[in-house]
C-alpha cells in the first residue's frame, strides 16, 4: 500500500461518493441510491447506481464499480497514488511521504525517471531551435505562420542534425543509456552505437493532462521519410490513452472539443483561439480516445481534411464516439483541405461559422452515402434507401429512430411510411430486431450448481450490507470459510471482522485490492440484484433458501477435498451440524427478533 491504511480510509471517509460522481455524472435520487447514465459505457438509460450508504458505484449495464478511489482513477485515468492525492487535495488532508515497498518504490523511481529524462529532451530541443543549429526550424514555423507566444505554448524544439547529441547531452546529465532507450529517445545498433532517431526534425513534446512530457512527435525538415516520427509507446506513453493538446483543451470551457489530425492543425487552431483542439497520436482515432474525451464534453467536433482519407477517417471516428456515447458533427473544410489552410485563408471569424454549422455525423453518413449511389438509376437510388434503413437500425431507442426516419425521409423525399417499412424488414431479416425467445419446453435452463452456490453467495453478502444487524442472526450458522471463491472468502473476512467490531465499512473492503479488476468484482459483491418480493414471508423464505444454499455449497465444497486438504474434514463436519440446524430454524428479516 502506498499510504497507510488509516489515512487512506480518511482520505475516502472525507470524500462522500455522492458529491464526488455528482462533480462528473449527473443523478438522480431513487430510492435509497442516486442513478444515472455510466460514464463508462454508451447506454441510453440510467444503469448507474451510486450508493450513499455503501459509499459505492455500480453500473449493472458495463459491471463497473468500486469506491470513490476507483471512479477518481477510471474516470481521470489516475494510478491509486495519483487519485489518493487528488481526493486528499480536494477534502484539504494532508499527506506524508508516501511508503513504498521496495518493489512499488522501484517502479514509481522508474517512472520518474522517464518523466524526468523526457522533460530535459524537450528543454534540449527547445533550446536547440533558438540557436543558429535550429535556423532550419524556425524558418518552417516562421512560414507555418507561428508566433514566438505559440512556440513558446506548446514548448517546440528542433532535434539537430546529428542523432548523438540528444544522447550526449542527455548522458551528461546523468541519466543512464537503459533509461535513454526505454523512454524512446534512442536505439542502439552494433554499427553506431546509441543514436537518437530523432535529427533534423521540428519537435513537439506530447504532454499528458497534467502537463508531463511523456512522448514526442517530429516532423522531418525536407523530404526524409517518415514525415512525421513518434516516440514508440513507453511506460509512460499509451498512445491510445492520449491526445495530443487535451492537457489544454480540457479547461477550454468551449462546450464541445474539436478533434482534429495532426499537431499543426491542433496548434493553429489554438493559436486562432479554438483552444478545445486536440488530435490522435499518430494512430488512428481508438476507443480508448473516445472515452478520455468523454470525461470532458459530450459534444465532439470533427475537422479531419477534406480529401478521401480524410473523409474515411471521420466516418471511422463518428462510429467510435457512438460508441461510447459521445455526439459526434463535421465540420466543413471545404474548399480548403484541414483547418490550419482554412483559417490562414478564411480567418478565425469563418471558422467559427463552420463550427456553429457543423453537420450532424448521421446526415454526414447519409450524404457520403448518397455520392455512391447514381440518383437517376431507380435501381441504384433503391440500394441507397435500403442502406439508409441499415444506418437506421443502429439507433436502438425507438423514439430517436423515429426522428432521425423522419428527418431522412424529409430531406430525401421519401414516403416515411415506406422508409420505414424498409428498416422493420432489414431489422428482421438481420436479426437486429429479434423476437422474445422462450425456452420451447416452458421451463428455464437451470444454471449449473457450480453457479448457483457462487450466485447464492453474492446474494447473501448483498444483503448483509444492505442489512447489517441480520449478522448477528446468521453468524453461528455461516462463516467466511464458507465463501468457496478466494476473492468472495476474502471479502467475507474483512466483512464479518468489521461488522463484529461494529465498524460497517463496505467501501472501505474495496481499498484492500489494489488490481482493478478484483475492485469491480468486489464491488459487485456488495450491489447484486437481490429478489423483489412483497410480503415478509417471501422474503424470509428467500433469504434462508440462500443461506441454505451457501451451506450446501460449502459442505459438498470440503466434502470434495477430503484427503487432500486437512482443514477439510472439520469444516465438513461443522457444515453437516450447521446444516441440520439451519433447516429446522427461523430467521426473522425484523430487527431485534430471531
Amino acid at each position: 500500500m502506498y499510504y497507510s491504511e488509516e489515512l487512506i480510509e480518511e482520505v475516502r471517509m472525507k470524500n462522500d461518493i455522492v458529491d464526488v460522481v455528482s462533480g462528473y455524472v449527473k443523478l438522480q435520487k431513487k430510492g435509497s441510491s442516486h442513478w444515472g447514465l455510466c460514464p463508462f459505457h454508451n447506454e441510453k438509460s440510467p444503469s448507474f447506481s451510486v450508493s450513499g450508504a455503501k459509499q459505492m458505484y455500480h453500473c449493472f449495464g458495463c459491471g463497473a464499480g468500486g469506491n470513490v478511489f476507483t471512479f477518481v482513477m477510471n474516470y481521470e485515468n489516475f494510478t491509486f497514488p495519483e487519485a489518493v492525492k487528488a481526493l486528499a487535495d480536494r477534502a484539504g488532508v494532508k499527506l506524508p511521504e508516501m511508503e513504498y515497498t521496495p518493489e512499488m518504490k522501484q517502479r514509481a523511481d522508474r517512472r520518474s525517471r522517464l518523466l524526468e529524462v523526457n522533460k530535459e529532451a524537450a528543454k534540449y530541443f527547445y533550446y536547440q531551435l533558438r540557436t543558429p543549429h535550429g535556423e532550419v526550424g524556425q524558418k518552417y514555423l516562421q512560414k507555418r505562420a507561428l508566433t514566438e507566444e505559440t512556440m513558446h505554448r506548446f514548448g517546440l524544439g528542433y532535434a539537430g542534425k546529428n542523432g548523438a547529441l540528444l544522447v550526449e547531452y542527455l548522458r551528461k546529465k546523468g541519466f543512464e543509456d537503459d533509461l535513454i532507450k526505454e523512454a524512446g529517445l534512442a536505439t542502439f545498433s552494433e554499427k553506431n552505437g546509441l543514436l537518437s532517431q530523432f535529427w533534423n526534425r521540428v519537435m513537439f513534446p506530447i504532454q499528458d493532462i497534467n502537463n508531463r512530457v511523456i512522448g514526442f512527435g517530429g516532423r522531418v525538415m525536407g523530404d526524409g521519410e517518415p514525415k512525421y516520427l513518434n516516440s514508440p509507446e513507453t511506460p509512460v506513453f499509451d498512445k491510445r490513452r492520449n491526445l495530443y493538446g487535451l492537457n489544454f483543451a480540457r479547461t477550454a470551457r468551449s462546450g464541445n472539443i474539436i478533434l482534429c489530425e495532426g499537431y499543426m492543425d491542433v496548434i493553429a487552431m489554438h493559436q486562432a483561439g479554438f483552444t478545445q483542439a486536440v488530435a490522435s497520436l499518430g494512430t488512428a482515432f481508438t476507443v480508448e480516445q473516445a472515452a478520455l474525451l468523454h470525461r470532458y464534453t459530450e459534444n465532439v467536433l470533427l475537422a479531419y481534411d477534406s480529401d478521401g482519407a480524410g473523409v474515411k477517417a471521420a466516418l471511422r471516428g463518428i462510429g467510435i464516439l457512438r460508441e461510447v456515447g459521445l455526439t459526434g458533427k463535421v465540420i466543413n473544410m471545404k474548399p480548403y483541405k484541414d483547418p490550419d489552410e482554412f483559417i490562414k485563408n478564411l480567418g478565425r471569424e469563418a471558422f467559427q461559422e463552420r463550427i456553429d454549422k457543423a453537420e450532424n455525423s448521421f446526415f454526414f453518413e447519409i450524404r457520403i452515402l448518397e455520392e455512391q449511389y447514381d440518383q437517376k438509376d431507380p435501381e441504384a437510388r433503391t440500394r441507397f434507401h435500403r442502406e439508409i434503413a441499415r444506418k437506421l437500425c443502429q439507433f436502438t431507442e425507438e423514439v430517436e429512430r423515429e426522428n432521425y426516419l423522419q428527418a431522412v425521409a424529409e430531406k430525401y423525399f421519401i414516403r416515411c411510411d415506406d422508409l420505414r417499412k424498409l428498416v422493420i424488414s432489414y431489422a428482421s431479416q438481420t436479426g437486429l430486431a429479434k423476437p422474445i425467445e422462450r425456452p420451447r419446453s416452458g421451463i428455464r435452463q437451470k444454471n449449473s450448481p457450480e453457479e448457483n452456490g457462487k450466485k447464492a453467495q453474492r446474494l447473501l453478502i448483498t444483503w448483509i450490507t444492505d442489512e447489517p444487524a441480520l449478522y448477528q442472526k446468521v453468524k453461528k450458522y455461516v462463516t467466511a470459510q464458507d465463501f468457496t471463491e478466494e476473492l468472495y472468502r476474502q471479502v467475507a473476512e474483512r466483512l464479518f471482522a468489521d461488522l463484529e467490531a461494529g465498524n460497517y465499512n463496505p467501501a472501505g473492503i474495496i481499498s484492500m485490492f489494489e488490481d482493478e479488476e478484483q475492485q469491480r468484482e468486489a464491488a459487485a459483491l456488495f450491489n447484486t440484484t437481490l429478489p423483489k418480493l412483497q410480503t415478509r414471508q417471501e422474503r424470509e423464505k428467500a433469504f434462508h433458501d440462500i443461506l441454505m444454499t451457501v451451506k450446501k455449497n460449502s459442505y459438498e465444497y470440503y466434502t470434495a477435498k477430503l484427503g487432500t486438504d486437512v482443514n477439510a474434514l472439520k469444516q465438513v463436519i461443522d457444515g453437516k451440524k450447521a446444516l441440520e440446524e439451519l433447516a429446522k430454524t427461523h430467521i426473522s428479516l425484523d430487527a431485534g427478533q430471531e
